[in-house]
């Protein structure tokens, strides 16, 4: 039994739509499983959220004095050189002025010869 050129080509067009076929089910499949997916995630989100508080208003701030660390001391330099000292050491360490403390700053004289 010989099949004709018609028959050939019919089998081959229903076989390529057969494969379209699944590849389409396949993107539905996809597109229903992200959804399901994006709505669950936000529905996690949604409860790993703090409840709202409401902002303080301006009567609700006690005025404290000036926090401080204690007493520093300065040898051989002016109170500008040594908050640019504090800075700069601030910066470089990447921890917060807020978060230091200083107790002496001194300079040193070094010749260099």
């Amino acid at each position: 039994m010989s099949l004709s050129f018609v028959d050939i080509l019919l089998i081959s067009l229903f076989c390529m739509a057969l494969v379209f076929a699944v590849l389409f089910a396949l993107y539905l499949m996809i597109i229903l499983f992200s959804r399901l997916f994006n709505r669950s995630k936000k529905k996690d989100e949604q409860e790993d959220l703090p409840p709202l508080t409401v902002a303080p208003t301006r009567e609700s701030f006690v005025k404290s004095p000036a926090i401080s660390a204690g007493q520093l001391v300065l040898s051989g330099l002016d109170e500008k050189q040594a908050a640019m000292i504090m800075a700069i050491v601030s910066y470089e360490s990447k921890i917060p002025l807020s978060e230091l403390t200083f107790k002496s700053i001194k300079l040193i004289n070094e010749k260099f010869e």
